[in-house]
């Protein structure tokens, strides 16, 4: 299952997101994966939980963003949950691309039963209807 942290840019999705990981790295019984589009929260990680910066994979479109997530969790049998921030600009997306890709990632996650959780930099009304009902926390 996918769930959604979603607002305008400033809002505070991604502190939302670190406490949501650090909070639940306590109780995994799996392994935990941040990715982002840097380093830059590289410190405020429980150090359990693996951070993967995104942009050193030369990801160019959507298409290589979700092999980049298949070969995330084929990788690791023991993946509980994948953080997901900054995802427009991660997974190569806009806001006319974004629900295909939010319906594969969402296959994917139940296929292999690992929770995604994503900050998407969109408000929950500009969010298609299909994963409304998704969504963790609106800002």
């Amino acid at each position: 299952m996918i769930q959604i942290i979603c607002g305008e840019k400033g809002k505070g999705k991604t502190k939302i997101l670190l406490d949501h990981v650090n909070k639940a790295v306590k109780e995994a019984n799996g392994s935990l994966v941040y990715l982002d589009k840097s380093n830059q929260h590289m410190f405020e990680l429980n150090n359990r939980v693996r951070l993967v910066n995104c942009t050193e994979y030369m990801i160019s479109n959507s298409s290589e963003f979700i092999g980049f997530i298949s070969g995330i969790i084929s990788q690791d049998h023991d993946l509980e949950t994948i953080y997901l921030d900054s995802f427009l600009k991660v997974s190569r997306t806009d806001k006319d691309t974004v629900e295909p890709v939010l319906k594969k990632l969402n296959d994917l996650s139940e296929a292999f039963h690992v929770t995604i959780i994503i900050s998407i930099s969109m408000n929950q009304e500009d969010l298609p209807e299909s994963v409304k009902d998704k969504i963790l926390a609106a800002l």
